[in-house]
């Protein structure tokens, strides 16, 4: 079910789409079908410059990224979970050394708030959630290395490594954690992903305090101007169009309570 989930997820991102979709009208023109040739080939242009120039995406990751603003923290922290997808473990594993993503803002972060709150304990969530290639190294793995570089006792981290999803995270942290009660857990992930890791965490009855990190667009202020590129913004409708797709599946599948969480 992963592979599959991983593999349809392919052919859902709006870039993958609008190449496919010139590719096929250009096979209808070689099969002599140039109108529908024409018509494949159109569409694709005409999607390529609305996904990649108009403010489509950006509107699309605004609305994830403001749903949970940043918490005002009044009580004493429990911990903070670092959800994985900050860093490369195949580069990692390949090139001996330590590798954050364009997400690293989760790992830096979580450093700054283990200096806020020293009390804290700090767990790292994330397997390996690729399908290519094999790697020696987790997520989790390569994140707390990471940590430790930057100063993070190692007494505090704990982590866990079997999950592969969002879902998986939520299933596994709750697991190992155990959260009492009165426990109160910060939740550190990019701040698209939040609303989804939010419905997740919230079926697997954990209540955790959402604190969104490495935003990726300025708020309403992208909405008045098109993209600097048309690859910025397939980029850009690409990561929110794997949001979105993902917030549904999960609720048609039931592993989620709510379609788009709000803040409680």
């Amino acid at each position: 079910m992963f592979l599959v989930s991983k593999l349809i997820g392919l052919f859902l991102f709006p870039s993958n789409l609008i190449a496919l979709l010139g590719l096929l009208g250009l096979l209808a023109v070689l099969v002599n079908r140039p109108r529908l040739g024409r018509l494949f080939i159109m569409t694709s242009v005409l999607l390529l410059i609305v996904c990649g120039w108009s403010p489509v995406g950006p509107a699309a990751l605004t609305a994830l990224e403001d749903r949970f603003p940043q918490p005002d923290i009044t009580k004493p922290v429990t911990g903070i979970i670092l959800l994985g997808g900050a860093t490369d473990p195949h580069i990692s594993s390949a090139r001996g050394s330590l590798t954050m993503n364009e997400a690293g803002e989760r790992l830096t972060a979580t450093v700054d708030l283990s200096r806020r709150y020293p009390d804290a304990r700090v767990f790292l969530s994330g397997g390996l959630g690729q399908t290519h290639g094999a790697s020696v190294l987790t997520e989790s793995q390569v994140g707390r290395d990471i940590l430790l570089s930057l100063g993070v006792s190692p007494s505090r981290i704990e982590m866990e490594e079997r999950s592969r999803t969002t879902c998986e995270n939520a299933k596994e942290s709750r697991a190992s954690i155990r959260p009492k009660p009165d426990d109160h857990w910060l939740l550190v992930t990019s701040a698209y992903h939040m609303p989804r890791a939010v419905a997740c965490f919230r079926a697997a009855g954990f209540d955790v305090i959402p604190y969104p990190v490495d935003y990726r667009t300025r708020g309403a202020a992208e909405l008045k101007r098109p993209t600097n590129s048309i690859a910025s913004g397939l980029a850009e409708i690409d990561l929110a169009a794997h949001e979105w797709f993902g917030l549904l599946a999960y609720r048609i599948a039931g592993l989620t309570d709510e379609l788009f969480p709000s803040p409680r």
